[in-house]
């Protein structure tokens, strides 16, 4: 038995524990316990709370650009709009100024007769002998038709060809229209089809790298400018094209009542011409009298033009000291404040102000020594015009005395068909 319980002895360890230590190590477990327990409920609060945060995050990003990409559809169906209204304009307008060429070409051919008719004439005429075949009236109403009507046919072929280059121009921006067209029926296509994916569509996967700036890509502004530059230039086109085609009506009917007037000139063409004159006389007079009012009033406006610029001597004078002194503050004290950038702004206005006065006197003086020159062209004119009325009522004189000789038939139909044109009351 002594045996056993040495043997029992050997094999156990000899530390022992005092009972506060037992107590302590049953209140540290306990303890610990605890504080694991509360660290592991508030991480589960945590996970929570992220869970729900990012769940809403989630379904709020998702629902904001879902409305991003209807309010993007809706922008590019108003443009879609927009452009497929100026395709439609650029197509009813490619058709008025087409047909709108097509009778200007038609205009011009329509002046193959008078030319005939008025070469015609000429060779009837150049039959005459003697005395009688002298350059009178008549014959130079005549050439004058023929320079009426080959300035007609110019003025008409330029009207073709500049018709011509401006149904290319609108050719281009109509491409240039259905162009961003076509682009903006697939963007929307597209946009249409990525609003109406959602977390059960069959097609949706991850990407690599779907975050990436794709090559080319632009700005909303610079998508925007582009198609409002395309829109713009189209309307610009049209306008342009809209007053090619005023201008081409203007230039037949023009052209019409030109011949046509030249056509009713008759055997009173001294008198008209006299008449004439007398026009030209009374528009250069009443022209002398308003060019010499403006260059009164010019020199006017040129004076008080010189006075402003001195008034503005003293503002920058005080502006500049004012800044100058200010330079003087010690240390610190020499700060950038609100009062500097004011009055460096004041210095800058006042000689920006002064530069723009400078510049509209110098034009002021500029247009002062063309209109000098041009009342001086307008004395000359109507001292040449005075004289020429004189000699014209000599010639009618004249005329009386020839008025008085038989005239045979043929000569008589010659005299009808006599040709002038009646000028218009305000010289060019």
């Amino acid at each position: 038995d002594n045996q056993k319980i040495a043997m029992a002895t050997e094999t156990k360890p000899n530390a022992k524990y005092q009972p506060v230590d037992w107590f302590t190590n049953a209140y540290a477990i306990s303890s610990n316990a605890e504080r694991q327990r509360e660290a592991s409920d508030q991480v589960r609060q945590e996970a929570r709370f992220l869970r729900n945060e990012t769940d809403n995050k989630t379904k709020w990003d998702q629902k904001d650009n879902n409305t991003r990409l209807a309010d993007r559809v809706d922008v590019i169906r108003k443009w879609k709009e927009i452009l497929e209204q100026t395709l439609g304009d650029l197509d009813a307008e490619i058709s008025k100024l087409s047909e709108s060429k097509e009778q200007t070409e038609e205009a011009l051919e329509r002046k193959n007769l008078p030319t005939d008719t008025v070469n015609e004439c000429l060779t009837v005429r150049d039959g005459r002998r003697s005395i009688d075949n002298v350059e009178d009236e008549i014959e130079q109403q005549l050439r004058k038709e023929q320079e009426v009507i080959a300035k007609a046919k110019r003025n008409l072929q330029q009207k073709v060809d500049e018709q011509f280059e401006q149904l290319c121009v609108l050719q281009e921006a109509r491409q240039q229209i259905l162009a961003d067209l076509q682009n903006k029926n697939i963007a929307l296509g597209i946009d249409i089809d990525q609003y109406n994916l959602n977390e059960q569509s069959p097609n949706i996967s991850y990407k690599p790298n779907p975050t990436r700036v794709p090559k080319g890509s632009t700005t909303p502004q610079q998508w925007e400018d582009f198609s409002r530059y395309n829109v713009d230039r189209a309307k610009a086109e049209i306008a342009s094209s809209g007053r090619l085609r005023e201008a081409a009506h203007r230039t037949i009917h023009d052209t019409d009542n030109d011949l046509e007037s030249q056509r009713q000139a008759s055997d009173y063409a001294l008198r008209k011409r006299l008449h004439e004159q007398e026009q030209a006389k009374d528009e250069l007079e009443w022209q002398k009298q308003q060019t010499e009012d403006e260059i009164a009033e010019l020199e006017r406006d040129i004076r008080a033009l010189e006075e402003a610029i001195k008034a503005k001597i003293p503002p920058a004078k005080l502006a500049e000291t004012r800044l100058e002194n200010r330079t003087t503050r010690p240390g610190v004290e020499l700060c950038r404040d609100a009062v500097q950038y004011g009055l460096t702004d004041e210095v800058q206005q006042i000689k920006a102000s002064k530069d723009a006065l400078y510049d509209k006197l110098k034009q002021a003086r500029h247009n002062l020594d063309g209109l000098q020159k041009q009342l001086d062209r307008i004395n000359a004119d109507l001292a040449e015009k005075t004289n020429s009325i004189m000699l014209d009522r000599r010639t009618a004189d004249v005329r009386n005395r020839l008025a008085t000789k038989p005239i045979t038939q043929t000569d008589g139909n010659m005299l009808k068909t006599g040709i002038t044109r009646e000028r218009s009351k305000v010289l060019a």
